[in-house]
């Protein structure tokens, strides 16, 4: 599938792309193009790898013109660039519009323009019952990208999809490198909520997400991976454990913005999802710009089924936590566990 083929990675220097792009560079893959905003991180990328195969380009998916200038020749795109942090959000929300709706539609806009084979849209579970500005901002993303798809159609040139994310262990803003700074500090383990669960996947199990959505999807589909979630007091106990830690645990309360627990399929969603064994497909709407029919059609599976979050899916303990953190590169690196991990 990506034999001799370009792919474009948006924001690829963040979390997410740095872990897209690993993958990929032992492929044979031709190209591999970053496009992001932070020419710092850039040039590290660039004297770490030292690989001829990728490409860097200055920009931001705010300027479609710049967007226009990385997307010539390139034959699949994983959009990933995008504002993450929840306080930056719900301070500045036009920011997360300007960047998570308005330049995403850019890239779908421009990728549909030079023949992109495949889009894979980057979401989080934030998008399902969002209660904040960055959620909100992924929400309207989603409806941007699947409504493109939808317009396209079956069989068109340009497939766009979307993949919904849950917390992905050691990214960035994630609390894992967080806490192993207070641990090795001596510092109290700031929890907001003991009882307070979110969904553990590692970068790797995003990656194969993003892989899966490029070989299945259809237009306007959105992609979910069922994962196992712990509450933060599991998740704290199995850090202290590792690192041969007795730090005190501190409950400052749950902050502006946060959920007790994460929704990746809504239950609307559900009532349409097809369960594909690992991961869960939701097919958009396709019927047509008669707005009646969504008045006068209904459906009464949706009474049938529930959501899916992290309060309901499997529930690691501390032993299944601590196996799964020694998966983390920052871990295995704190720990002396030699290199590998994610």
């Amino acid at each position: 599938m990506f034999k001799d083929k370009i792919l474009l990675i948006t924001g690829g220097t963040g979390s997410f792309g740095n872990a897209v792009l690993r993958r990929f560079l032992g492929s044979d893959v031709r190209e591999i193009r970053i496009f992001s905003r932070d020419e710092k991180k850039q040039d590290d990328m660039r004297h770490e790898l030292q690989d001829p195969k990728v490409k860097f380009y200055i920009g931001n998916i705010r300027d479609r013109q710049a967007v226009d200038g990385v997307m010539r020749g390139v034959d699949y795109v994983f959009s990933a660039a995008a504002l993450k942090q929840v306080p930056s959000c719900e301070f500045f929300p036009l920011e997360a519009v300007q960047t998570n709706v308005i330049g995403t539609n850019n890239v779908l806009e421009s990728a549909i323009a030079h023949g992109v084979k495949n889009i894979v849209v980057l979401s989080t579970d934030k998008a399902a019952y969002p209660i904040n500005a960055m959620g909100i901002s992924k929400a309207m993303m989603e409806k941007v990208a699947i409504a493109k798809g939808r317009a396209l159609g079956l069989g068109a040139p340009t497939t766009i999809c979307c993949t919904r994310y849950g917390n992905v262990m050691g990214s960035r803003g994630s609390v894992i490198p967080l806490w192993a700074e207070q641990i090795k500090a001596g510092k109290p383990i700031t929890i907001t909520n003991p009882e307070m669960t979110r969904f553990m996947m590692t970068l790797d199990d995003a990656v194969d997400l993003v892989i899966y959505a490029w070989q299945h999807g259809d237009n306007g589909d959105l992609f979910v991976q069922k994962a196992p979630a712990a509450t933060l007091v599991t998740l704290a106990q199995a850090l202290k454990e590792l690192y041969n830690a007795d730090n005190e645990v501190k409950v400052i309360g749950t902050r502006h913005g946060e959920k007790l627990y994460e929704t990746l399929v809504t239950q609307e969603e559900m009532a349409k999802a097809e369960d594909m064994g690992d991961y869960f497909r939701i097919p958009c709407d396709t019927r047509d710009l008669n707005y009646d029919k969504y008045f006068r059609e209904g459906s009464e599976k949706i009474n049938q089924v529930t959501t899916y979050h992290s309060h309901n899916t499997r529930r690691l303990d501390v032993a299944e936590m601590k196996e799964l953190l020694k998966k983390l590169k920052l871990i295995r690196e704190d720990l002396g566990l030699g290199h590998g991990g994610c």
